[in-house]
């Protein structure tokens, strides 16, 4: 199986960092997000990995080349010419992705717990277009699932915004943890193009098809998108 890692953002959040270094080098006990994420795909048998790169993009790839991709066999997606978010992302790399049933995407400013294995395998049982990891937590956006764990919109807590694939009366609110499985077919007959996110596929999608949550409420999970979260970060993660 192979996994993209998204490392093109900006890391507005994580300034002054952010101003001379790309978000996916900044380092939690030593060692950069990109190598703890690419470490924790090796951990589930994943060594053949694309990252996209825009900020500072030169950075990331000299790392990646000194460190001979931390043990695995990295690509690069390039968007330096412009940054194309989540989906525009994945959509630009893949080709890499030719000849595999399901793959994984994942944030590179997120670590966790999660025992990816088992989020693979209840996409496989699923029979999903793909599998979100997912968490009981507060978040300002969030996406809703019905009883059966199928998404059925999204919804802006600040603002009351909602977004709806699916008319089913009960919904229950869950955060997106940046990690998902998907099959080879997810990205296939979807109208957008350039810059887009993932949201707006899964959407898009579930108006069809079915896109399972993995609920991992009461792992370890942090979003390293400022610098009091790298510090949280250290005394959580090794």
């Amino acid at each position: 199986m192979k996994a993209m890692i998204f490392a093109a953002g900006l890391g507005t959040r994580l300034k002054p960092f952010t101003d001379h270094s790309p978000k996916a080098l900044a380092e939690v006990n030593g060692r950069s997000l990109l190598e703890h994420n690419i470490h924790y795909l090796q951990r589930y048998g994943i060594n053949d990995v694309i990252i996209n790169v825009h900020h500072f993009a030169s950075l990331v790839v000299d790392k990646l080349n000194e460190n001979n991709g931390f043990g695995s066999t990295v690509s690069v997606s390039d968007e330096q010419e412009a940054l194309l978010e989540t989906g525009g992302g994945l959509l630009k790399a893949i080709k890499f992705f030719e000849g595999e049933s399901d793959f994984v995407v994942m944030n590179a400013d997120i670590l966790t717990s999660l025992d990816l294995g088992k989020m693979i395998d209840h996409h496989h049982k699923s029979g999903g277009m793909a599998t979100l990891a997912i968490m009981k937590r507060d978040s300002s956006r969030q996406l809703l699932f019905n009883d059966d764990m199928t998404l059925c919109g999204w919804i802006n807590n600040g603002t009351g915004e909602e977004r709806i694939s699916r008319a089913d009366e009960r919904k229950t609110k869950f955060s997106f943890s940046g990690v998902q499985v998907v099959s080879a077919n997810l990205m296939k007959n979807i109208p957008f193009s350039g810059k887009f996110s993932m949201i707006d596929v899964y959407l898009h999608q579930a108006k069809n098809h079915i896109i399972k949550g993995f609920d991992h409420t009461g792992d370890l999970f942090i979003d390293v998108g400022k610098p009091g979260s790298i510090e949280q970060a250290e005394r959580l993660f090794s």
